[in-house]
Parts: C-alpha cells; sequence; structure tokens
C-alpha cells in the first residue's frame, strides 16, 4: 500500500545528513531541528503556530484539554473514522455523539451534525478523511450559531486546502480552533516514527497546548495544569523538515495516480471512484473505491491472491465497534456508514507507484469485475 522505502532511497542523502547531525550535537529532545520544523510547517501552512507532539491522537487529546472541555461535555464527530477520533473524547471522559457522513464524500454529514446539537455540546471534530477537507464553512457557520469549539481532525489531509465562497483559501487544519494531524510513517507527510502536531491561530490556545504537552509547565518544574508528556523527537523532526520541502510534490504525484484510476474504471458501473468536493482540493491520502453490486471482499481476497494490495477503511463504523456500542446507537442508526462499511475498498496510494505497477492493480480489478458480473 505504501513504498516508504523507494521514497526514501530519493532522499537518502538529505535524510542522512539531517540524522547524523541530530546525532553529533546529540539535541534529541526539543533541539534546533524541532524549533525548525516547526518554523517551515508554520509558514508551509501560513498559521501562526504549530505545537509539536508525539502522535496524532496527543495532538487530539491536547486540544481538547487545551480548550478545558470537561467530563460529561458532548463532542460530536463522524461515526466513519479511524478509532482515534472517538477514542480520545471517551479518554478524557467526554462524550462522543456520532452521526453519519456522506455516501459520496465520506465526510461528516452537516444535516446530521446540527440535528445532533443539544446543550450539552461543547465541541465539533470534523474529520478530513482519506485527503480532501469537510465542508469547513458551513461547519464554522454551525459552530458560530451555537457557541462551539472545532476541532480539525486533519491527519490525512496535511497539503489540501478548503476554498471558501468568497474566494480564499485556507490550509486544512487552520480552520477551527485546533488542527490535530499524525506523521505517522504512512501519512502523506510521515516521519520515521511516530509524531504529531496541533495548528492554531490563537495566541492564548497556542500557549495552553505548548504547556499542556510539557506535563503542564511553562516554568520548569512548575506545574500549573494537569499535562502529558507528548514530543516530537528531533530526528523525526529532520526527517520531516526535508519531506516537507516535497510535500507539494507527492500530493502532486497522489492525485496523478488518482487521475489514472480513475481512468481505468470510468467504464465500469459497479465501480465509484472517489468524489472531489468542490471546495476542497484533495491529496489522497487513500484512494478510497466503492464496489456496487458485487462481492467486496471476494475482491479484496482476488487482489492479495494476485499479489495487489487492497485495504477496507473502514470495515466497521464507531457505533458497532464493541468499545464503543451504546445504547442511542443501534444498528441500522447510521445507515449511510453501515453502507460504506461493506462497499469501501482502498488501493496503492504513494509517491512511487509506476505505470507497469498502476497496471498490474487496474488490470488485476478490472479482471475481477469483468468475471463477476
Amino acid at each position: 500500500m505504501v513504498d516508504l522505502k523507494s521514497q526514501y532511497e530519493k532522499i537518502k542523502k538529505e535524510v542522512d545528513e539531517r540524522i547524523q547531525g541530530v546525532l553529533n550535537t546529540s539535541s534529541f529532545i526539543n533541539g534546533p531541528e524541532v524549533k525548525r520544523f516547526q518554523g517551515e510547517l508554520e509558514n508551509y501552512l501560513q498559521v501562526k503556530h504549530v505545537i509539536p507532539c508525539a502522535n496524532g491522537t496527543d495532538a487530539l487529546q491536547v486540544a481538547m484539554m487545551a480548550l478545558g472541555l470537561k467530563p460529561g461535555d458532548e463532542v460530536i464527530t463522524t461515526t466513519f473514522t479511524f478509532v482515534a477520533t472517538a477514542e480520545v473524547i471517551a479518554l478524557l471522559g467526554l462524550v462522543p455523539v456520532l452521526v453519519d457522513c456522506d455516501e459520496n464524500s465520506f465526510l461528516i454529514s452537516e444535516d446530521a451534525l446540527r440535528s445532533a446539537i443539544t446543550p450539552k455540546t461543547k465541541a465539533i471534530i470534523p474529520v478530513h478523511l482519506f485527503g480532501q477537507c469537510a465542508d469547513m464553512e458551513e461547519i464554522m457557520t454551525i459552530a458560530k450559531e451555537n457557541n462551539l469549539f472545532v476541532i480539525e481532525d486533519a491527519a490525512q489531509s496535511i497539503g489540501s486546502s478548503f476554498h471558501f465562497k468568497g474566494g480564499h483559501s485556507q490550509q486544512s487544519g487552520t480552520i477551527g480552533d485546533f488542527g490535530c494531524t499524525s506523521f505517522f510513517p504512512s501519512k502523506n507527510l510521515g516521519c520515521y516514527g511516530d509524531g504529531g502536531a496541533l495548528f492554531t491561530n490563537d495566541d492564548a490556545l497556542a500557549d495552553k497546548a505548548r504547556i499542556v504537552v510539557n506535563h503542564g509547565m511553562k516554568v520548569r518544574y512548575y506545574h500549573d495544569e494537569i499535562g502529558i508528556n507528548s514530543r516530537l523527537d528531533s530526528i523525526q523532526a529532520a526527517i520531516l523538515s526535508v519531506k516537507l520541502q516535497r510535500l507539494d510534490y507527492y500530493s502532486n504525484a497522489r492525485r496523478a495516480v488518482a487521475w489514472h484510476y480513475d481512468e481505468a474504471f470510468k467504464d465500469l458501473p459497479e465501480v465509484i471512484t472517489p468524489e472531489r468536493v468542490r471546495n476542497s482540493c484533495h491529496v489522497f491520502h487513500q484512494y478510497t473505491l466503492r464496489i456496487v453490486g458485487l462481492d467486496r471482499n471476494a475482491l479484496q481476497k482476488h487482489m492479495m491472491d494476485n499479489g495487489v494490495p487492497a485495504m477496507i477503511y473502514y470495515p466497521v463504523p464507531l457505533h458497532q465497534q464493541k468499545a464503543y456500542r451504546d445504547e442511542r446507537y443501534q444498528d441500522g442508526a447510521f445507515p449511510i456508514a453501515e453502507q460504506l462499511a461493506a462497499e469501501v475498498i482502498s488501493l496503492p496510494m504513494h509517491t512511487e507507484l509506476d505505470q507497469e505497477q498502476l497496471e498490474k492493480i487496474t488490470s488485476t480489478l478490472r479482471g475481477f469485475v469483468l468475471e463477476n458480473r
């Protein structure tokens, strides 16, 4: 699904030099490379503050802690997402309120979001799933009308932007009160271990988040807040700094792969290619198809048996996961998410795919469809 080795070989000299630089200085935690990457990412995103942390899940937790959310507060998010989005809500004693998604974009439904708001609702977490932005213009309007915080889960969308009706654009993760991302190795901007970051344009929230990630300290050994230990190490920052210079190239390479897939499947009604929403550019963290009228699981097995990776993101919506079962959400509560869980399949998507590999992937899928109609 991801060829990190080939990607590394193209940037090996720069990466190795930067890692060696960290080893030479031995500034492994909060060293110059972390500050350098932080500044570079702030410049790329055109955001006032980037707060590096240990991983994307921590970023979401720190955002909620910095916003002062309290046990019992309700936080709305989509049921069709990776578990981390709801996991941190539950860990903090908050109440995850799940809603359905749009069947074409896979993104959170604004109508479902509006309907889920109660007097206990304090925040919304839209997920920019698979590489494009949820409708942040509408979501920010809803939030303003109801005095709610917005935390963007941008773990899959770094490099994507949202285009407002007035003509201006903003990078994903820079629109809400906080944006959160992951630098997990397979992400569009990935390090060689774990890493994450928060983004905000609010000075006070940035100060609070920096305290939270550092054991609640602003001054060493003086703990003003309940905090956690969540840091991006210098070696990972050095790697990310090298790769950030190529992020736009990586995004364009992914779009080219997506276009190739689109063309290969456009004559197959059983294969629904990913929708591009009108107000966001897509950076294709995943290229996710919907398979209709055929056995999706049999297709996955066929692909794997023929040496082609194919993954299902996500096979079970959150409301049907054992850990998140709730009497509020019975089977059938979110029909679109449940439908998608039975239909979606993701193809290899990375920057190193060549023409021969693409032909192998597309011909294998086409062969299954044509044989099983």
